[in-house]
Parts: structure tokens; C-alpha cells; sequence
């Protein structure tokens, strides 16, 4: 398991705070370690309480199957090749708003989960999030999605 440093959770919990600014949405940011385990959490005042535990188990979602957690949505759903999917592992969020990161070489080192908007507002501040540092990336699977 890759050691997910406390100073980048930090800034790219904040990058995202700023992002939720400027649109003027409360949120919950939550960033995790590759196994699950979370690192930094920030709910800005107004933010929904009872969107903390979906921002953390959004980034758990993306960190524990190394997928944006919309993919994970859209495997698990009626038909889908991992039908009730989401069920497991203590329960997942499949939608989107959780955003594995990668590390320089590829590798998913943590996730970052965002809940307190809508999945598209969730989704851009989870790609700030991602943009904190010039290392981050999303993975090819589609970032986005309900």
C-alpha cells in the first residue's frame, strides 16, 4: 500500500474548497488512502451532514476498485456485469463524485470523494481536487455520469 501524505490530502482537499466557492455550494471533501482509510476530511458550514459519510464512501468507492465512482454506478446497476456491486465492502457510493488519484507512475495512491451538490457539481469539485498537484489524473473510465 502507497503512504497517502497528509500535506497533498491537504491541499487538494483545499483546492477543491475553492472550487465549491466560486460556485457557491457547501460540500463535504473527503480524501483517502489506497486501501480505503481516510487521510483529510473538510465539510464547509451549510454543508449537508448527511453528505459526510457519502463523500467518504465515494472516495473509498474509487480507491478500492480504482474507478471513478460513476463507472462503479454504472457496472452495478439492474443488468450491469457487477450487479449489486454496490452493496459490498460495507456499502459504496455509485455515483459520481469519487475520483481515484494517481501517483507519477500510474499507480492509484488514494481517491478523493465529494458529496453536498448535485453529481455534476460533486464531480467538478472532485476534479479539482484532482488538479492540486501536476501528478493527479483521471483514469481513462469516464469521470463523470449519475
Amino acid at each position: 500500500m502507497t503512504t497517502f501524505p497528509l500535506d497533498e490530502a491537504v491541499r487538494r482537499t483545499e483546492a477543491g474548497l475553492v472550487r465549491a466557492r466560486e460556485m457557491g455550494v457547501p460540500m463535504n471533501i473527503a480524501v483517502v488512502d489506497s486501501a480505503g482509510h481516510l487521510v483529510h476530511f473538510a465539510r464547509m458550514d451549510g454543508a449537508l451532514l448527511g453528505s459526510v459519510d457519502i463523500a467518504v464512501r465515494k472516495a473509498r468507492t474509487a480507491a478500492l476498485f480504482r474507478l471513478p465512482s460513476a463507472t462503479i454506478g454504472e457496472l452495478s446497476r439492474s443488468g450491469g456485469p457487477a450487479y449489486d456491486l454496490h452493496h459490498s465492502n460495507g456499502g459504496l457510493v455509485p455515483f459520481g463524485g469519487g475520483l481515484p488519484v494517481l501517483g507519477a507512475d500510474g499507480d492509484v495512491v488514494g481517491a478523493v470523494g465529494v458529496s453536498g451538490g448535485t453529481v455534476e457539481q460533486d464531480v467538478l469539485v472532485a476534479e479539482a481536487c484532482l488538479s492540486a498537484t501536476p501528478t493527479a489524473t483521471v483514469p481513462e473510465a469516464t469521470a463523470s455520469g449519475a
